[in-house]
């Protein structure tokens, strides 16, 4: 189900770009989890990638919204993430290096940090839950902040996303479901297109 359209700032080829929650709390993080899986997708990701406790009702949220507003988007579970990291590390699937960016209130200006991200590579982007093993500071290639003082996971996997690949088009990112939102000023609108 990868999405196969370019993006504004990012080269089409060989570019993926997944996002992996680290320790996901089922009843704690429930809510913020699910966030960060629909802002992985209305921003353009092509993956979001659970790790922690095991939740169905995360996987469930991004299957449905999936479904009914459209567009390819992959969600799964892994088990062992420092173990996929370490691979992932090592050979992105081509026989070559993946980009690891770790978005983290410790790491970097992520201002600077974009104009030396390799984009044309695949990408995972690892937004922790609980305590982020010191493991993941060193395969990421990139400890990026989108600032140093405690905010919301949600809001700088957004703000990230945006800078990296930049604005995508809706009508053509999200094709293939059951309902549409038409933008208005005054009123909700929501288009069905299984009646058209």
């Amino acid at each position: 189900m990868k999405s196969v359209l370019p993006r504004n700032n990012m080269a089409a080829s060989n570019r993926r770009v997944s996002v992996l929650r680290l320790g996901h709390r089922r009843e704690r993080d429930k809510r913020i989890t699910s966030h960060l899986g629909l802002t992985a997708r209305a921003f353009g990701a092509d993956e979001v990638i659970l790790a922690g406790e095991e939740d169905e009702s995360a996987l469930e949220t991004w299957r449905s919204v999936s479904e009914r507003f459209g567009g390819e988007f992959e969600y799964r579970y892994e088990t062992n993430p420092l173990s996929f990291l370490r691979r992932f590390a090592k050979d992105a699937g081509d026989g070559k290096p993946g980009e690891i960016v770790h978005l983290t209130m410790y790491g970097e200006s992520w201002r600077e940090s974009l104009g030396v991200i390799e984009r044309n590579r695949p990408m995972v982007i690892v937004v922790g839950g609980t305590k982020v093993p010191g493991e993941v500071f060193k395969l990421a290639k990139y400890n990026i902040s989108i600032g140093n003082q405690p905010h919301s996971e949600v809001a700088a996997l957004g703000v990230f996303l945006e800078s990296l690949i930049g604005q995508i088009d809706e009508s053509k990112h999200f094709q293939g479901g059951e309902i549409q939102v038409i933008p208005s000023l005054d009123r909700k609108k929501v288009m069905s297109l299984e009646e058209e």
